[in-house]
């Protein structure tokens, strides 16, 4: 042995570097790759991104930056949790989504981009609701009723869009769940952006609520309500294991659901109003058949998402507008 190995500060004695950000990354890409992740380097950085508390473009311009052993040992502890097959959402507990960080967790289905379609035509109709026509004054608030709320993150991105563009006074909010627990998560999530103070928070199935109260129908309603198949939902990625199942299966052809709420919308939206319900790819003429069978009259058209699929069906009912 030279004398350099023996004496201290030698090779002997020499520290490992810690791993750069950019290797890290590498080395837990694979791993997630050989656990069956679909998103892999996504999924590694946004973990990573949440131990340090940076974003992904600050990951990428100091790839070479070193990560600590506190840092590293944190991070792998949430790589394991990701390679059993939990979402990320979930292990960093938040999700983005139409330009807000809500909070997420098993008490609720983690919101998906395609829904973002839904919001945006909900704000876009209640602009036309508010505009068409001269409101008197002293007219009250237009209401919108986000039936099956879950995380909250219709009602709460379609308050926060209203405070923005100014008439946020002319609208209030009404969201409803059978989930106390998904109720409570809405709670939260509309504490944290602010706008608790406008939206009123029920228990419900569907629409159908014990307080004469919430009778009131509704100007816009909302609804992304479970509509996956009951035999497809044991095939979904292993991520969806892990949320909800009553959130997620919509019965043997997935509308099970979405029919009960057809035959309530008489009852819940008000003469001249709109529904807006999200539906799943190829249930398309399923959901004109129901509305043909339910709901005489109403008028119905169906958007498409980003992806090109049928995504949000919009029904007015008959009478004056």
């Amino acid at each position: 042995m030279s004398s350099s190995d023996s004496e201290p500060g030698g090779a002997a004695d020499a520290t490992p570097a810690a791993p750069s950000v950019g290797g890290l990354l590498r080395n837990v890409t694979q791993s997630l790759r050989e656990a069956g992740s679909e998103s892999p380097r996504l999924d590694a950085e946004l973990l990573l991104g949440h131990v340090l508390g940076v974003g992904r473009a600050t990951l990428l311009a100091e790839s070479e930056s070193p990560v600590g052993g506190d840092h590293r040992a944190a991070f792998e502890a949430l790589v394991e949790r990701r390679a059993t097959g939990e979402p990320v959402a979930y292990i960093r507990g938040l999700k983005e989504f139409y330009g807000l960080a809500l909070a997420v967790d098993g008490r609720a289905l983690i919101p998906r981009p395609e829904t973002e379609v839904l919001v945006e035509l909900a704000v876009d109709r209640l602009g036309w609701l508010l505009t068409a026509a001269p409101r008197p004054a002293g007219s009250r608030p237009l209401l919108v009723w986000d039936v099956g709320t879950g995380s909250g993150a219709i009602c709460v991105a379609v308050a926060v869009e209203c405070r923005r563009r100014g008439y946020a006074t002319d609208v209030r909010l009404r969201a409803s769940d059978a989930s106390a627990d998904a109720l409570a998560l809405a709670t939260e999530n509309a504490v944290a952006h602010g706008v608790a103070d406008v939206i009123q928070f029920a228990i419900a199935d569907l629409t159908r609520l014990d307080d004469g109260e919430w009778a009131e129908p509704a100007d816009l309603l909302a609804a992304n309500l479970p509509y996956i198949p009951s035999d497809v939902v044991p095939t979904l990625p292993v991520a969806a294991s892990f949320e909800p199942r009553q959130a997620l299966d919509g019965g043997t052809d997935g509308l099970a659901v979405v029919r009960r709420l057809l035959a309530e919308l008489p009852s819940a939206v008000a003469e001249g109003g709109v529904a807006l319900i999200e539906i799943g790819a190829g249930q398309e003429q399923l959901l004109r058949d129901a509305v043909t069978a339910l709901l005489p009259g109403w008028q119905l058209a169906i958007h498409g998402d980003m992806a090109g699929n049928p995504r949000v069906a919009e029904l007015r009912p008959p009478g004056p507008r």
